[in-house]
């Protein structure tokens, strides 16, 4: 992956939709921020120590990083982009969840 550079996120987000085309990627993406959201409410209401909020970013980032070695076949954007990429998998989950996207990234 060559660096680019990109002014705003508007710039950025079509590069991170190139980058998360196959179907299963998006799933797994989809399903790490899921489960992301899901065990930080937990950890709020069950005022979880420091400790346990470790389990947030390799939940998040691990069902994202399997999508991208096994399906994607490319490297994550998040090493060059850290923050864009990160609200892009916030983003993409909710252009999923509300069906402005779909997994099927020919719906884009």
């Amino acid at each position: 992956m060559s660096f680019q550079s990109f002014k705003n996120f508007k710039e950025f987000y079509p590069f991170y939709l190139s980058e998360h085309k196959n179907k299963t990627s998006r799933a797994l993406h989809f399903i790490g921020t899921f489960l992301v959201f899901g065990i930080l409410i937990y950890l709020i209401l069950a005022e979880k120590e420091a400790r346990f909020w470790i389990v947030l970013p390799l939940i998040g980032y691990g069902f994202a990083w399997l999508g991208h070695a096994f399906f994607e076949k490319n490297k994550p954007a998040t090493f060059k982009y850290p923050l864009w990429s990160l609200r892009g998998d916030f983003t993409l989950f909710f252009d999923i969840l509300f069906g402005k996207r779909g997994f099927d990234a020919s719906r884009d």
